[in-house]
């Protein structure tokens, strides 16, 4: 682990020397992660992507992709694009990003399960904001909107999410 690494403790997230309270997911942390269990899953993830919201907020970094109306993430084992963003229409189960709510005004990607998802196994792992302190996720990293944006834009490639 480097300072550089967002490592999530029982208590809170640690970056860059800093500590931020953060929420994990309803289920726990897990080593057998399934889709639905709302669990954390324990390891090292790698940080993929970051899609953010340019009808609320300004680009946060160089490589941060906009959520554009019709995104969504595909949670749905028997869709072919199981663990991937996906279009409307799309006829599988699949969660929305241009949410109404500020949530995910801006998400950052992890490689849970990704490129290759397998199925059941669960599907994406964002860090994004949280709806208050202490309300856990449905497997997701929850931050404060101040600190997830003062986060961001410090991300590097080797960055990576490591849960205790």
């Amino acid at each position: 682990m480097t300072p550089c690494d967002l490592i999530v403790t029982p208590t809170h997230l640690r970056f860059l020397g800093r500590r931020f309270p953060c929420t994990r997911g309803k289920g726990g942390i897990s080593d057998r992660k399934q889709e639905g269990d709302g669990a954390t899953p324990r390891g090292q993830h790698r940080l993929v992507g970051m899609l953010y919201r340019p009808d609320r907020l300004a680009k946060p970094s160089d490589w941060a992709v906009p959520i554009r109306p019709g995104d969504r993430w595909s949670d749905d084992v028997k869709d072919p694009a199981y663990n991937t963003m996906v279009r409307v229409p799309h006829l599988y189960s699949h969660e929305r990003l241009d949410r109404a709510d500020p949530l995910y005004d801006l998400v950052i990607v992890t490689d849970w399960n990704w490129p290759y998802a397998v199925k059941g196994r669960g599907s994406a792992i964002f860090i994004h904001q949280w709806r208050r302190a202490g309300y856990p996720t449905e497997g997701c990293i929850g931050l404060r909107r101040t600190d997830l944006h003062w986060i961001a834009p410090r991300i590097r490639h080797h960055t990576r999410l490591v849960v205790l």
